[in-house]
């Protein structure tokens, strides 16, 4: 795992331009970072651009996942990567294939809303938004 690699969870991007204050001042620290790689999965994308379908318009939301695009690595996902991401034992399958896109990338940290989901997973250090200060500049 490389220390400088930070994944960025679906709920956290969402949370983020949703202006919930933990998730916007977890993004906005993670992108002031120098030296770290944020990375954020397809599904993330497709997911965040689903939710905000029914609440902003279309500009607005194609205007958010530029941002996103410019500060992030977006991991594309493959078939081998679902089927790991089935043979993992957490119940939540979402969850699994954002865990296999952040081993895939050696990500040391998974940024989430929902570290309790991560907890039986093993190599990446799942952190609340609040926690992410934690990480040295």
């Amino acid at each position: 795992m490389n220390a400088n690699h930070i994944f960025i969870d679906t709920n956290v991007l969402i949370g983020a331009y949703s202006g919930i204050k933990k998730d916007v001042n977890a993004w906005n620290y993670l992108c002031s970072l120098k030296g770290k790689r944020l990375f954020a999965s397809a599904l993330s994308i497709a997911q965040l651009a689903s939710v905000f379908q029914k609440k902003k318009k279309n500009s607005e939301i194609k205007r958010i996942i530029n941002l996103i695009r410019h500060r992030t690595e977006i991991i594309s996902f493959t078939d081998s990567d679902i089927s790991k991401a089935l043979d993992e034992t957490n119940a939540d399958i979402e969850d699994n294939i954002q865990y296999v896109l952040g081993l895939k990338m050696k990500c040391y940290y998974l940024i989430t809303n929902n570290k309790r989901d991560y907890a039986k997973l093993m190599y990446i250090d799942a952190l609340l938004p609040e926690e992410s200060r934690n990480i040295e500049r």
